[in-house]
């Protein structure tokens, strides 16, 4: 199994463990950290970084060439966009949709697919591609769970967050790539001086290197 998916698998049992915290069934029907997302709309949302991942693998592999990971938010509408534009509603009902049945099933969704995952993810070759359900477009697989350690990293922070709870510490396999591909969109929409100096001179840092 490649050190992508393992990585991918401990971050998905972060998660599974974060939204088991009986903080998120407290605060259920509040308004969370996030603007216009509710608690069980977050938490819906961080779930759905999991449950599409045994959907992704559910569907025949596509033909069509895959594309970058840099590619892939640069063609994603939601970078940038406003926060009542058609895609962030979109993104927000389906997090509510996927917590309609309340915490202690999307708890039980989550887990199951975590435990299928840990069983399936070491059998899919090297080289497997998956279709990118929002896109319309294709990734390598590990690029795909890399776009996902990214979303369960920061919205486990957004859930913690507005839970009054502290934010889970991902292991190195699991934070790393974030990290680097946060680094890489950083270095694509700011320009490498500014990240670096961002890194490394105080006095220097710009107003902000946010990645996405």
């Amino acid at each position: 199994m490649t050190t992508i998916r393992d990585g991918y698998l401990r971050a998905a049992a972060s998660a599974a463990a974060l939204l088991r915290d009986s903080a998120v069934g407290a605060a259920w029907h509040q308004p969370s950290a996030l603007p216009e997302f509710s608690v069980r709309g977050l938490a819906g949302h961080l779930a759905a970084q999991v449950l599409l991942v045994p959907r992704a693998l559910a569907q025949d592999v596509p033909d069509d060439e895959p594309i970058s990971l840099l590619e892939h938010y640069a063609r994603a509408k939601w970078v940038g966009a406003d926060l009542n534009d058609e895609i962030n509603v979109r993104i927000r009902s389906a997090g509510e949709e996927h917590a309609a049945d309340g915490p202690a099933a999307l708890v039980e969704q989550t887990e199951a697919a975590v435990r299928e995952l840990r069983h399936r993810l070491p059998a899919e070759p090297a080289d497997r591609v998956v279709h990118f359900p929002p896109g319309p477009w294709s990734l390598y697989f590990d690029d795909f769970l890399t776009t996902r350690m990214l979303e369960i990293a920061v919205h486990s922070d957004d859930l913690a967050v507005s839970l009054g709870v502290e934010t889970p510490t991902l292991p190195p396999g699991a934070i790393d790539p974030v990290l680097a591909l946060l680094s890489q969109l950083a270095v694509h929409r700011h320009g490498q001086p500014a990240v670096l100096r961002a890194f490394s001179r105080a006095e220097r840092t710009p107003a902000t290197i946010a990645a996405i």
